[in-house]
Parts: structure tokens; C-alpha cells; sequence
């Protein structure tokens, strides 16, 4: 943010040595200090109030996107009209087939067992 050589710090200190003195100089910088940290606190507080702010408005924005494309699910997947009655977890029931298929008719009784052990 400020970029500030060396040359220039320097530069800085030798005119406050001069403008104020070698005697009030470390208080003067104790009330910079304290200035220079006032200001790092409010500038702080700022972000951390525009970042909640920012934080806010995408949750807002992802509930609204949350919020319509629910109510696409909604629309392409209507509600079973028998949920009301059953229950919201009610299984759908499966329709009876149209055709069966034949099943072979298996022989009522089966061979002796002696007949396959003759050698």
C-alpha cells in the first residue's frame, strides 16, 4: 500500500530529530504509535463489516438459487397423491404386469432313487 524506501524512512527520522528534538522524540513516536494503531484497528473493523456484508449477500444469493431449483424439482417430479395419506415416504407401487410368461410344469414325481444308483 505505501512503499516507502529506506532512503525516505531515513530521511523521515533525521527531520523529526531536528522539528522535534532528541528529548521529545521517543514520545512522539509513542502517540504515532498508538495513531498509527488506532487506525489499523478501525481499518480492520471496516473489512471484517464489508467482508460480513459481501458473506451475506452470496449466502442470500445462494439461498435464492437454492430456492428455484427446488421448485424445478418440484415441478418436474410431482408429489405422489397418496403421500398425504401414506406418509411422505410411501413407495410407489408397482403396476401388475400385462402378460406372464409361461412357467414349464415340473414332473409331480420324481424318479425312484434305486433306479439311478443300477449298475
Amino acid at each position: 500500500m505505501f512503499d516507502i524506501a529506506s532512503s525516505e524512512l531515513l530521511l523521515v527520522v533525521l527531520v523529526a530529530l531536528l522539528v522535534i528534538g532528541p528529548k521529545d522524540l521517543p514520545k512522539a513516536l509513542r502517540v504515532v504509535g498508538k495513531w498509527v494503531g488506532k487506525a489499523r484497528g478501525v481499518a480492520a473493523h471496516f473489512r471484517s463489516g464489508f467482508d460480513e456484508m459481501v458473506r451475506q449477500s452470496e449466502i442470500e444469493e445462494l439461498e435464492k438459487k437454492w430456492k428455484a431449483e427446488n421448485e424445478r424439482i418440484m415441478r418436474e417430479h410431482p408429489a405422489d397423491p397418496r403421500a398425504d395419506v401414506l406418509g411422505d415416504d410411501a413407495a410407489p407401487v408397482a403396476e401388475p404386469a400385462a402378460a406372464t410368461v409361461a412357467q414349464p410344469e415340473l414332473p409331480i414325481d420324481p424318479p425312484p432313487a434305486e433306479a439311478a444308483y443300477k449298475a
